[in-house]
């Protein structure tokens, strides 16, 4: 059944993304309107994200980027569809990386790179980055099942349709150990702005104007395997075009401090948005772990976070 849901969606997916990328925009426009107006999808969510974000802003400057959010975001889901039977050159024309010579540079010495990257702009199509740097490196990026298994072997077709390989979240420091052992360097793109479970928080920073919980993983990653660290700063320059640009955080990992990394790359991406905050995904409710509920999880004897129901601990503690 799963196998024939999967052609079934495949077929009608790759129908539509013959469309002309015109015609994918129009579709786009009409998307807006049902999404916005008519559903709402998360409008409340996406108002509160961006009065806390950008509380200098007045309410109609950030009704402003409510609006050219939901705009993009209909577009982002457009132009993924679109990525299906997308033509190498035509893509290469609207995804374009600047500063990829550092990365060859790197590779060329033998060392790997860690590529940070946000859900900003369309990261679907940043794995077109296999046209632009050296066939000695092999690209990918770490990704997260999705709990659809349909979608999430259509999404795998999709990301590695380019030539980069997608890596399974569980499987990174497995995959490369294994690369390291061949000698076969990597540029591995890690989105890590996602939100952390409560006994994966090891870090807090500021933020969009929040106290943010962060995910520490792809700085410890990077240096214990020493790849030299980049960000990934992506522009929108239009509809449809994008201009992605390499800047090094660092070519020595194992001689920054603890967060060093960490901290510089949740900067980088905070002004990127700050550029155009309409390209960031708001929809995704990434504020939703507070200090305070942290500190009753913690146990300071043990250093153990408690998984359990918040009313559960607070009547352990004496608080209800």
């Amino acid at each position: 059944m799963k196998q024939l849901l999967y052609y079934l969606v495949y077929g009608v997916w790759y129908l539509l993304s013959l469309l002309p990328m015109r015609v994918h925009y129009v579709f786009s426009d009409m998307l807006y309107l049902i999404v916005y107006y008519v559903v709402g999808y998360r409008r409340n969510l996406v108002r509160r994200h961006l009065a806390s974000s950008f509380s200098e802003k007045s309410d109609k400057e950030r009704l402003k980027i409510e609006q050219g959010f939901y705009h993009w975001f209909c577009d982002y889901i457009a132009e993924t569809v679109k990525l299906m039977t997308i033509r190498p050159a035509n893509l290469k024309r609207r995804m374009v990386f600047k500063g990829t010579e550092r990365i060859d540079e790197v590779v060329a010495a033998g060392q790997s790179c860690a590529v940070y990257l946000g859900h900003y702009c369309n990261w679907e199509w940043v794995t077109s980055l296999p046209f632009w740097v050296s066939p000695k490196a092999q690209c990918g990026q770490i990704y997260h099942a999705l709990e659809n298994p349909v979608f999430d072997r259509l999404f795998l077709r999709l990301r590695q349709r380019m030539g980069a390989v997608c890596i399974p979240m569980a499987e990174t420091l497995r995959r490369l150990a294994t690369y390291r052992q061949q000698g076969q360097p990597v540029v591995i793109g890690y989105i890590s702005d996602q939100v952390p479970f409560w006994n994966n928080i090891h870090h807090w920073l500021q933020f969009l104007q929040h106290d943010t919980p962060v995910l520490t993983g792809t700085e410890r990653l990077a240096r214990s395997a020493d790849h030299a660290v980049f960000y990934l700063d992506v522009r929108r320059l239009r509809r449809g075009f994008y201009e992605a640009e390499f800047k090094l955080i660092t070519p020595y990992p194992k001689q920054t401090k603890d967060y060093e990394i960490t901290d510089a790359y949740f900067g980088m991406l905070e002004k990127s948005i700050q550029r155009d905050p309409q390209c960031y995904l708001w929809t995704h409710n990434r504020w939703k772990r507070s200090h305070e509920e942290f500190d009753l999880r913690y146990d300071k004897e043990t250093g153990r976070v408690s998984l359990e129901p918040l009313e559960v601990i607070k009547k352990r503690k004496g608080l209800l």
